[in-house]
């Protein structure tokens, strides 16, 4: 298996602990840089428009496999939390496009470290992204 940096990130969070856990639920804005190769990816991209962001969580500890969430108090396995220390750390966001030049994308939510590498951009959709009433749901996370 083979994954292609399509880009990079930068955002004002530099180190570990500094990014928000939830990336919509923060003001600040942040840039995603289109490689050139990729810019034709980009047509029919606008703002105000949701996209989610696919990113490669590079700083995480991959070696982590169980952890304790900040609504629980139990160890739980990875697969079963939201942290981004994970085997595979791929990590996403759904932001809101707040200006396109060329190819650089300025959003607002996300919660990547400076300097991630970006994976992937798909466009939110409410009918498609949002389960009614997801099986499983607790209302503390």
């Amino acid at each position: 298996m083979q994954l292609k940096q399509i880009g990079k990130i930068s955002t004002p969070y530099k180190k570990k602990g500094q990014a928000p856990k939830q990336g919509r639920l923060s003001e600040e804005e942040g840039i995603i840089e289109v490689f050139p190769e990729y810019v034709d990816a980009m047509k029919g991209l606008k703002k105000p428009r949701h996209i989610i962001v696919l990113y490669w969580g590079d700083r995480a500890d991959r070696s982590i496999t169980q952890t304790i969430p900040p609504w629980g108090e139990e160890l739980t396995g990875v697969f079963a939390s939201r942290s981004p220390n994970r085997p595979n750390p791929i990590a996403f966001c759904a932001c809101e496009i707040v200006d396109i030049q060329g190819n650089l994308i300025k959003v607002k939510g996300l919660d990547a470290l400076d300097g991630s590498p970006l994976l992937d951009i798909k466009i939110y959709s409410y009918k498609v992204d949002v389960c009614e009433k997801p099986e499983g749901y607790e209302g503390n996370r």
